[in-house]
């Protein structure tokens, strides 16, 4: 526990106890269309499928304070006025708390007697989210109070919204129609959209002008219409629409009342826009606002949410005597994977959602971590992906997720980004045996009318590294592998310029030992996946392509004590002792292991030994050592930032579970959970107001040795750091791998371990899987009992007609 909150493992949810946490602690709301993001004191901002191109509520980044704008509720008792969060008013509150469940989150005030409890959620199937506000009495008097809620509503396009102010301010449009504002920007010409702020109560007034009640000249903190007790029923016209519910309430002594605010977004048909002249069709509304109103139906849609994830969860479950192990894998990890699923790197207080939509890289890893939670959903998500690839076998490296059309200003030239797609589809193969999905029918981006199955996909992505090798026939980086800030070919002199598209000089041999290791590891399982589909006629050229570049690895990738990181433009080495700076990198020690290079010939211990000498802190694992004190013209981004941070010398938290999933193919348990506690956020409790991000979820980043604040997290949620912490807790430590033919059972444990249980769903079967490592070996399984069966190996083979399996694995040489 910390001072500023505690985990609540019976309920699924975090308990925050004090509103001013190190950070805003955030949550996400919406799992399927309709999302959102709430901070503990009530901030964030809503949009339908994408951040960028249907925002519904406004959002300001780099404000001061940093978390201002959001959900608000408004309570004024008398002189007394006040929120349940905590801000916008900051009043003193006589208790607060804020509970952040899956799915939904649940704010608590208490002033001069009144409580006033929120909940906010999406229900599921519904495009809108739900404000359930819970007010009671706890004086022995009367009490006369107004609420008013509040939300200031984007004008769509959040990037356009921010900057486009000579049209902006002119465009705006609302309708007011009983107790509900709808808001209309646009929708009189190309829209067909609109949203709505509804209140399940009569209203004794409303807003829809920022102005008439906020003021011109007060703040979120003291709106003009709040202190006067009363809105001014203003209506919009450009300028700064708002939605606001004024609702007059009297309580009586250990009386409670119950009321509902629904922000919605909803679509009509184009031949179906309008009822009159300018004026909504709102028949889509009523079919399903009515419902909502009633507070017997918000409760059960907020039941039905808590199942929704309570089944989600219960597909993967542990029992192991590690708190932090249990929290994690059952709880915390598993959420967070399908909110980056969901998100990718689009949407949170560190991704504005303007910038960038879903990364191909990140969406291929994000599977990952959550096939066997939504096994539809991820094959569509694959299909998705292979849709954004080009006919070369080159990728857009992200994509807007409202249309499923590449960002082409973020543009292509990852050279990593193929080999994902075959990591991702092999994991879902292997998860549903699904093999169907390799004869559908994927356009190219570029050639939308081409007729290539996935499967053709696959076999262009992996061609595509080998037409692009360089003289030491390692893979050509492009414009960046993994790391994107490691810009070879980039050579950025004037500020401003984006790295992440500037440059791609022609004429280098920049080669990536990364994307070797990674080649390795997706040629490997290419090769699996086609002896299981029986084409044979492939398996031998890439078993061949496999041998030569890992040939290649071992020759010019290693640097006596480990792996470099790098060719540069001019053939240089990078990651390597002969640097000054930058000698040794994270990213090739975990990869060229996982891809099988230097496991016979004892390189890959010497490499994880480095990785331990000089890689390894307290806080996790950094990026690369000694970090880089000047810029770079020649390596890029990475240079630019000061030591300690991001990519130069800080602990980039996604690249440590490869660390970890490489010991355990070396055997060592002991160490692989050594470095997975490392970045697990729940053990950070201790060192909260140095970490500062939120300990239930894990951090892109936390600051090195050389930051001035060593364990400083940043870029909370939306991290690859989710998926693989947990394969790597769930399939390499406790080692219940999917395979093609079953599950196999590879544990890694530390020693001292003497039994765990998993419980997982595969392929509609339970299997419940008993470990036990009495003789301390915390490796190799000495026998396989299934259904009572003793087993040779260690597969649990699937079978239909199981409809439960029970499994007990006893480890041992």
């Amino acid at each position: 526990m910390n001072k500023y909150g505690f985990f609540d493992d019976d309920k699924k949810e975090y308990v925050i106890k004090r509103p001013d946490t190190p950070l805003p602690w955030i949550n996400y709301i919406g799992c399927e269309n309709y999302f959102g993001i709430i901070s503990n004191t009530a901030g964030g901002y809503s949009f339908y499928r994408d951040a960028r191109l249907r925002r519904i509520t406004r959002y300001r980044y780099n404000n001061v304070p940093v978390d201002t704008g959001g959900r608000y509720i408004y309570i004024k008792d008398g002189n007394v006025i006040w929120n349940p969060g905590w801000k916008p008013t900051c009043t003193v509150l006589d208790h607060y708390s804020c509970r952040h469940g899956l799915g939904y989150s649940i704010i608590s005030g208490k002033k001069n007697g009144l409580k006033a409890e929120v909940t906010y959620f999406v229900p599921l199937g519904e495009d809108m989210e739900i404000w359930d506000v819970f007010l009671v009495n706890d004086t022995d008097v009367d009490k006369k109070i107004t609420i008013f809620s509040f939300v200031e509503f984007c004008l769509w396009d959040a990037m356009d919204d921010a900057n486009n102010l000579q049209r902006n301010l002119n465009t705006g449009e609302v309708e007011i129609e009983n107790e509900t504002i709808f808001h209309k920007t646009e929708y009189r010409e190309r829209r067909n959209h609109y949203a709505y702020f509804a209140c399940s109560h009569k209203i004794n007034g409303f807003d829809t002008s920022r102005d008439a009640f906020i003021g011109k000249y007060n703040g979120f903190g003291n709106p003009v219409a709040v202190i006067k007790g009363k809105c001014t029923n203003s209506i919009a016209n450009g300028w700064y629409p708002v939605g606001v519910h004024q609702v007059n309430i009297v309580l009586k002594p250990g009386e409670n009342e119950k009321l509902h605010f629904i922000l919605g977004y909803i679509e009509n048909k184009e031949e179906e826009k309008f009822s009159g002249p300018n004026v909504i069709n709102k028949k889509s509304f009523y079919a399903r606002i009515e419902n909502y109103k009633k507070s017997e139906s918000v409760k059960k849609a907020l039941e039905e949410l808590k199942n929704y994830w309570d089944d989600m969860l219960g597909r993967y479950r542990v029992e192991a005597e590690n708190e932090h192990v249990r929290r994690m894998v059952n709880i915390w990890n598993q959420y967070q994977c399908m909110v980056t699923f969901n998100l990718s790197r689009s949407a949170s207080f560190y991704e504005s959602g303007i910038g960038r939509g879903m990364g191909f890289r990140d969406s291929n890893q994000d599977l990952l971590g959550i096939i066997h939670m939504v096994p539809e959903r991820s094959r569509q998500r694959i299909l998705d992906i292979a849709g954004v690839q080009l006919s070369d076998g080159s990728c857009y490296h992200q994509y807007q997720p409202l249309t499923r059309k590449g960002n082409k200003d973020v543009g292509a030239g990852f050279n990593d980004d193929p080999l994902w797609f075959i990591v991702s589809t092999c994991a879902y193969i292997k998860e549903t045996a699904d093999y169907s999905i390799l004869d559908e029918i994927i356009g190219y981006s570029d050639r939308p009318d081409s007729k290539s199955t996935l499967l053709d996909h696959l076999f262009i992505s992996i061609n595509y590294t080998l037409k692009n090798l360089g003289p030491h026939n390692l893979p050509l980086i492009g414009h960046a592998d993994w790391n994107d800030c490691l810009n070879l070919n980039c050579f950025s002199k004037k500020p401003g310029e984006s790295f992440q598209t500037y440059g791609d000089r022609e004429g280098g041999v920049a080669e990536s030992l990364m994307i070797a290791g990674l080649f390795l590891y997706a040629c490997n399982e290419l090769i699996k996946l086609l002896q299981q589909i029986k084409l044979g006629s492939k398996i031998e050229g890439l078993k061949e392509n496999y041998k030569l570049m890992k040939k290649s690895v071992e020759n010019y990738g290693w640097d006596g004590q480990w792996f470099i990181r790098a060719y540069d433009y001019y053939g240089d080495k990078v990651g390597s002792r002969e640097c000054s700076e930058g000698k040794i990198f994270v990213e090739p020690q975990g990869w060229c292991i996982m891809g099988g290079a230097g496991i016979e010939n004892k390189m890959a211990r010497k490499a994880l030994d480095s990785v331990e000498k000089y890689l390894a802190t307290p806080d996790g694992i950094i990026l690369n050592y000694p970090p880089y004190s000047k810029y770079y013209l020649n390596l890029g981004e990475i240079s630019s930032y000061p030591p300690g941070y991001k990519e130069n010398g800080g602990i980039f938290c996604h690249n440590n579970p490869w660390i970890s999933i490489s010991e355990t193919i070396m055997g060592n348990g002991d160490k692989a959970f050594d470095y997975y506690l490392r970045i697990c956020p729940s053990t950070k409790e201790e060192i909260i107001d140095k970490y500062r991000c939120e300990p239930y979820c894990y951090a892109q980043m936390i600051a090195g040795p050389d930051a001035a604040v060593h364990g400083e997290a940043k870029n909370s949620w939306l991290t690859g750091t989710a998926a693989w912490s947990f394969v790597n807790i769930s399939q390499a430590i406790l080692g219940i791998k999917p395979d093609y033919n079953g599950l196999l059972i590879d544990p890694c444990i530390p020693v001292e371990w003497k039994e765990y249980k998993v419980f997982r769903l595969f392929r509609g079967i339970r299997y419940n899987i008993t470990v036990r490592n009495a003789g301390g070996a915390g490796k190799k399984v000495k026998s396989l009992m299934v259904n009572g069966k003793l087993l040779k190996g260690n597969l649990v083979p699937f079978s239909k007609k199981d409809k439960e399996v029970e499994v007990i694995v006893q480890l041992g040489n």
